[in-house]
């Protein structure tokens, strides 16, 4: 992503709270390759996460901060620093939201009305990029999806963070914040290890075998489907919201990503087609039946009009999301 020429003599200073994460951390590399934002040149990048996130060589002041997003004492202090623009990606995710509900409501819910309160208390009316997910939808909703299609969430995670959009919209309009949320879509192939996230499995079928390691398959691939973004396409999207002037959003500030629909069964065709026989064969069917009842109630259909018009982008097909994967965490080259 090119540098943008910044505005003579204004700075910006950006606060990544989930910085220690996989978005959070490439979303801090990009910035600090970037080197501008809203048309100011960042003057210092802050990274917040329940534990000290690596920072990325930067041409500004880069910080990390070990903080726990559900205690009120320490946002407090670490807004109090002032910051210019937020991205809000710190969660408990679905699986774990699920199967343990007072840890979702704690970061979830708690810790997203901290951040917002904290902010109004400070009173200097932050952009604030908040992180929602396609899990807003679900149960009996017509699909595709529109922008104006009621959320109906049929999971804790889900309906925490709807109770998050909420909030951020009304905290919007009466002039606490600039807020903008943002329901990403399922993002892959994430690099690393499976976390507790129910959607995990959709980057674990690709990731491990393109290594040559085995992966478990908890869904029947051909009736399962997922929206599904890449890395580098959400980055760039996140950094397009940050953009935006107020004025473009409209009355609902939050809306959906662009993504791409795509079967499990077309993901393993794409596994084949990148990584051959030797991939395909490391792939093993077991049925999870909780995983698959909270992915089945996932819609997978949608219509980002409000987004594709703001500038938003989507992949084009599941081969170049893998390839991606492939060129970006690979070295351009399967291990299998």
């Amino acid at each position: 992503m090119c540098k943008r020429p910044a505005m003579k003599g204004k700075t910006v200073r950006i606060l990544i709270l989930g910085g220690g994460g996989f978005i959070g951390s490439k979303l801090a590399a990009e910035l600090a390759e970037r080197g501008t934002l809203r048309g100011g040149a960042i003057k210092h990048l802050g990274l917040a996460d329940v534990g000290k996130a690596a920072t990325p060589k930067a041409s500004f002041g880069v910080s990390s901060h070990a903080l726990d997003i559900a205690d009120r004492n320490a946002v407090d202090t670490l807004i109090a620093k002032g910051w210019d623009v937020i991205f809000h990606l710190a969660a408990v995710v679905s699986g774990q939201a699920e199967a343990d509900f007072i840890s979702g409501l704690r970061t979830n819910f708690f810790g997203t009305l901290n951040l917002f309160e904290s902010t109004r208390a400070a009173a200097n009316k932050p952009v604030i990029i908040y992180s929602s997910s396609v899990a807003s939808y679900g149960g009996e909703v017509p699909q595709p999806i529109e922008d104006w299609t009621n959320t109906n969430p049929q999971t804790s995670y889900g309906s925490q963070k709807v109770i998050g959009e909420l909030l951020l919209n009304d905290y919007s309009r009466r002039g606490f914040i600039d807020g903008r949320g943002v329901r990403l879509p399922t993002v892959v192939v994430r690099p690393g290890k499976p976390n507790a996230a129910a959607s995990s499995f959709f980057s674990s079928i690709i990731r491990e075998p393109l290594q040559g390691e085995p992966a478990m398959c908890p869904v029947d691939p051909a009736a399962t489907k997922g929206w599904l973004s890449s890395p580098r396409a959400v980055i760039a999207n996140l950094l397009r919201t940050a953009e935006l002037k107020a004025e473009d959003l409209g009355q609902n500030r939050c809306f959906n990503l662009p993504g791409i629909t795509v079967t499990v069964a077309d993901m393993i065709d794409s596994l084949e087609r990148k990584g051959g026989q030797a991939a395909l064969d490391l792939v093993d069917y077991e049925i999870d039946k909780t995983v698959e009842q909270i992915v089945a109630g996932w819609a997978v259909e949608f219509n980002p009009k409000k987004a594709l018009a703001l500038g938003m982008q989507a992949d084009t097909d599941f081969d170049s999301i893998v390839q991606q994967f492939i060129d970006d965490e690979l070295g351009g080259t399967p291990s299998v």
